[in-house]
């Protein structure tokens, strides 16, 4: 199959003869790739069950792994879900659209090839205007998972799409980097008490501010018990992964620097090709002997947590693309975006955790 990509001229205000291509795409049952605010999609009609199957197939994703349905506007909601609780109307008020996904109970008309088996249907209106608008005109809910292969940490832009999914999918919409860098928040409505089950750009302190009571699902911080069910994406498998061995390093800060040039200087010593993630403000607690044998990426501010999100994947990938066999990277305070921060880390390094 070739890959057809479409660079979008003004991703602010993108033209209806950009997009139609791709809407017809998706009408007809075929994969289309497109930015978010969040990280790039692979759509497909999410009414259509063969149409999510070629998501599963082009991903090599496990099929219990449940899809989340895109919609354009709040009118196309409804005939999706069973009933929508008080508890949704607040948070689509607030947040919608924007990177907040909510499980509502499904209605006959969605598949279970999207919901990955479940009662329950995964639903998110992007604010992005070149999904919102692709959306729109394909007329046609949209699934769409991460545009990368299963397990790969998760694209940022449209070369890591192409790098992946070239050859897999009718087309890719370049609309050059998104914004926030990590998936959308993901809330269960379908309970008394809303449930957070994976964290995002709209932190728990903002539900809870919102909403009272929120609980937390255990998977956002530790694994999931064998033979459980997914109940939503990136909550069972090893997710966001690099290809090399990733340690995650937790602790006071000159800690946490001391043992990652511990841990560093022994991987280096085994021949290992080693690489480091830093930040900004303690990039300078290494020494100069390390720098120069290990890789250094930094992913950002420590103050600024939204640009430690925006580069965590690419961070992730450059890795693998100069062939690291270690990581060593240090660990975030899991409060406000840190914990969405966290949750991807953890999993990246498949909760494989140093602490000092």
């Amino acid at each position: 199959m070739e890959t057809k990509r479409v660079v979008i001229k003004d991703v602010k205000h993108p033209r209806d003869g950009e997009l139609l291509e791709a809407a017809q795409i998706l009408r007809d049952g075929g994969l289309v790739a497109f930015p978010t605010e969040t990280v790039y999609g692979l759509g497909a009609n999410a009414l259509n069950e063969e149409a999510a199957k070629k998501i599963y197939a082009a991903k090599g994703r496990p099929s219990d792994n449940p899809l989340i349905a895109h919609i354009s506007g709040e009118k196309e909601l409804a005939p999706l879900v069973a009933e929508i609780p008080e508890t949704a109307k607040k948070l689509m008020k607030a947040y919608w659209p924007g990177p907040l996904t909510m499980i509502f109970k499904k209605s006959d008309k969605v598949p279970y090839g999207t919901t990955g088996g479940l009662d329950t249907v995964a639903v998110r209106m992007p604010s992005d205007p070149i999904a919102n608008r692709m959306i729109a005109l394909a007329g046609v809910p949209v699934a769409a998972p991460s545009a990368n292969t299963s397990g790969r940490p998760s694209p940022t832009t449209a070369d890591h799409v192409w790098e992946d999914l070239s050859g897999k999918i009718e087309m890719i919409l370049d609309g050059g980097p998104v914004g926030i860098g990590l998936e959308s928040t993901i809330v269960d409505v379908t309970g008394e008490v809303p449930m957070l089950l994976r964290p995002g750009a709209i932190t728990l302190e903002m539900l809870r501010e919102l909403l009272g009571q929120v609980d937390v699902d255990p998977a956002v911080t530790g694994p999931m018990s064998p033979g459980m069910h997914p109940k939503a994406p990136g909550m069972k498998y090893r997710h966001y992964a690099p290809k090399a061995d990733m340690t995650l390093v937790e602790g006071g800060t000159e800690a946490m620097a001391a043992e990652i040039c511990r841990l560093a200087q022994e991987s280096i010593s085994q021949g290992k090709k080693t690489g480091v993630i830093c930040t900004e403000e303690t990039r300078h607690l290494y020494p100069e002997s390390l720098l120069g044998r290990a890789q250094f990426r930094s992913m950002g501010v420590r103050a600024k947590e939204e640009t430690i999100a925006h580069n965590l994947y690419a961070v992730l990938r450059e890795f693998d693309d100069i062939g690291v066999d270690r990581i060593f990277c240090e660990a975030f305070p899991e409060t406000e975006l840190g914990q969405a921060i966290m949750n991807r880390l953890i999993k990246a390094a498949g909760h494989k955790i140093v602490k000092v």
